[in-house]
């Protein structure tokens, strides 16, 4: 098993994820509490940077998820076709719960119009993304075959999202399709180009790791992640300075060299925690609020939204200066921490009643 797994889990990748939901909450309560004269500031506009990694770390660490599930499942000799329906039906599920997640928001914060239920949002491109994810699963034979195609995937949505965007084709598509392709005002927090592509760019990934089955093999690939990172980045920067070929392309939004920029700071980013997974490991330290947070973070995504934007903080909505943004949001992630503690012990308890009937049920 390779260094820092626990319970069959890689611990630096819940770490990952636990950061991301860190990084959610601090973009979130900047958003929504952050007063109007801060907004223009250097430090507001490098707190939004930030906080806007969380969005890509949630989709590439989905990405390679789609690839270590598929290769746990293979591995325990479950078919082909097996192994491909039980990653689509996740991404159909996560699918369907965007979809619930914007009925809860218009049932519990009345005002919004119906048709909010149909935002695009971070699940509403994670679902269908695994599930493509999973289709491309059965076309590589191979590991490099897999690893190829899901970065040459990866790479072409980054570099059609400028041309989709303005294509004049997509206008003639039915309106709720337009919001998945390109951005509609509030009703497309996401668009699947050129997000979709850190879901895919995960996966290349997740496939190279799913064949590191000891701690050597295991540095290796985080040392190719590491490598590839920086490469990454340095090109990333260095086109982003030439001219573009594109008629019509932002960088803070469509750009496919801030898409690079991004994803090799996420593969750099993963091999750090790895490498501080080891020696945690070593000195048998444990980072377990920040594991716990990742474990937990649909839950924390499902409940911290509302609160942060709904009814329960309206006294703070854009009152609030950025340095008392960031205090609250301190304090607003330790009460999520608290949500977290408070769910599993109902669940722990649950098990455990479940448990001492299951005995007695025999018995009779």
């Amino acid at each position: 098993m390779p260094v820092g797994t626990s319970r069959g889990r890689r611990v630096y990748i819940d770490w990952a994820r636990g950061l991301a939901v860190l990084l959610m909450i601090e973009a979130h309560t900047a958003d929504a509490w952050t007063r109007a004269a801060d907004r223009h500031s250097v430090a507001f506009a490098r707190v939004l940077v930030l906080g806007g990694f969380a969005a890509p770390l949630f989709l590439w660490l989905a990405g390679i998820g789609v690839a270590l599930s598929a290769a746990r499942l293979a591995r325990t000799g479950g078919a082909r076709g097996a192994v491909v329906s039980a990653i689509c039906r996740r991404g159909l599920e996560i699918f369907i719960l965007a979809f619930l997640f914007r009925l809860q928001a218009f049932i519990v914060t009345p005002g919004s119009y119906p048709v909010t239920i149909f935002r695009v949002d971070i699940l509403n491109v994670m679902g269908p993304a695994i599930v493509a994810a999973g289709l491309v699963w059965t076309a590589g034979p191979s590991t490099r075959a897999l690893v190829l195609w899901y970065g040459t995937i990866a790479a072409a949505i980054a570099l059609l999202t400028p041309i989709v965007r303005t294509a004049a084709i997509v206008d003639v598509l039915p309106l709720w399709f337009q919001w998945y392709l390109k951005p509609a005002g509030d009703l497309t927090a996401f668009t699947l180009l050129p997000w979709a592509g850190f879901v895919f760019a995960g996966a290349a990934c997740g496939v190279m790791l799913a064949t590191a089955d000891n701690t050597r093999a295991e540095r290796r690939v985080q040392f190719v992640f590491a490598i590839a990172g920086v490469v990454l980045i340095a090109l990333g920067q260095f086109l982003s300075r030439r001219s573009s070929i594109y008629d019509q392309s932002q960088f803070w939004t469509s750009s496919p060299t801030w898409f690079a920029i991004r994803t090799g700071i996420l593969m750099t980013a993963v091999a750090v925690l790895h490498a501080i997974s080891e020696i945690a490991s070593h000195w048998n330290l444990a980072w377990q609020s920040l594991e716990r947070f990742g474990r937990s973070s649909l839950f924390v995504y499902w409940i911290h939204v509302e609160l942060v934007y709904g009814y329960a903080t309206w006294p703070l909505h854009h009152r609030l200066p950025l340095w008392g943004t960031l205090v609250a949001c301190a304090a607003f992630a330790v009460l999520m921490y608290g949500a977290i503690i408070f769910r599993d012990r109902i669940v722990d308890n649950w098990r455990t009643r479940s448990r001492s009937r299951a005995p007695q049920t025999a018995t009779a």
